[in-house]
């Protein structure tokens, strides 16, 4: 006897193929991997002056407003937790202790996103209770801002 059932096909895969990622995303993680393989072979003080080099240029890059946030925030953690060395991380500015990314800025243009993002990663002390904010949106740096991100950083340095 001839088999008559049909092939049964899954709904997502049915005539459709869905990209797992943005061209945006793959080219970050691209980067974030470019970005390992030339830190692992930096002295420390290599370390400090290329990824100075490497924010500074990441920031001209950016379009308006991200450019003037990211240039502030960069003055920002450089002032108040000196100690933190600047890297990219996936293409963006982002500080770092012990080879370890402490915080980060995203700026909106990035992901085609509405507003811009300071984060902390894991290592950032800013632990408090059972929950707490690990990242800030952000539309625009004004004096007040300044200061909570000051403050922020100074304790995620910590």
């Amino acid at each position: 006897m001839a088999d008559t059932r049909t092939p049964t096909r899954r709904a997502s895969s049915a005539g459709t193929s869905r990209k797992a990622w943005t061209d945006e995303e793959r080219a970050a993680m691209q980067e974030a991997a470019r970005e390992r393989r030339a830190s692992s072979r930096r002295s420390p003080a290599e370390e400090r002056e290329q990824g100075e080099l490497e924010v500074r240029a990441k920031i001209a890059e950016m379009p308006e407003p991200d450019r003037s946030m990211a240039t502030r925030i960069h003055e920002l953690v450089l002032a108040n937790a000196p100690e933190l060395v600047p890297r990219t991380y996936y293409g963006m500015p982002a500080y770092a202790r012990d080879g370890k990314t402490v915080c980060f800025f995203k700026p909106a243009s990035k992901f085609k996103e509405r507003y811009s993002t300071f984060g902390f990663e894991q290592n950032a002390h800013l632990d408090e209770g059972a929950m707490w904010p690990t990242s800030y949106a952000l539309t625009e740096v004004t004096p007040a801002v300044e200061e909570r991100i000051a403050t922020l950083v100074k304790k995620a340095a910590g």
